[in-house]
């Protein structure tokens, strides 16, 4: 398991952030819990390159930061449901205004990042 070597920077909201939402899928965990999407199974579906692990990890993570909250529901057999606390909300305009600006730069960003692709390979 990893270990952290150095204490967060508890002073820099930029820093903050990247505590909370450091991961590869929890911006989009967030965005499609927000969008309707709250069951595990659902999340998968969203989110297929993930693993079922991973995803419960970043979840359980998305939990501890207050931003989601599950419910289980006492039934067989079991039920759970995501949905995003009012914390969470905060997070969907920030959310919002990265994916549009991704929307905007896609095709440099897709050159930037294939091309980088390329480099790693020919090492």
């Amino acid at each position: 398991m990893y270990e952290r070597k150095t204490t967060p920077n508890l002073n820099c909201g930029l820093d903050l952030i990247g505590e909370v939402l450091y991961g590869k899928w929890k911006i989009r965990l967030l965005w499609f819990i927000d969008q309707g999407h709250k069951r595990p199974s659902e999340l998968q579906r969203k989110i297929p390159d993930a693993s079922r692990r991973v995803l419960n990890i970043q979840l359980k993570e998305l939990e501890e930061h207050e931003l989601v909250s599950k419910v289980i529901y006492p039934v067989v057999p079991p039920k759970v449901e995501y949905s995003l606390t009012d914390f969470g909300k905060t997070l969907i305009p920030v959310i919002s205004v990265i994916g549009n600006w991704g929307d905007e730069h896609e095709e440099r960003l897709r050159a930037l990042i294939l091309k980088r692709l390329d480099t790693n390979y020919e090492i």
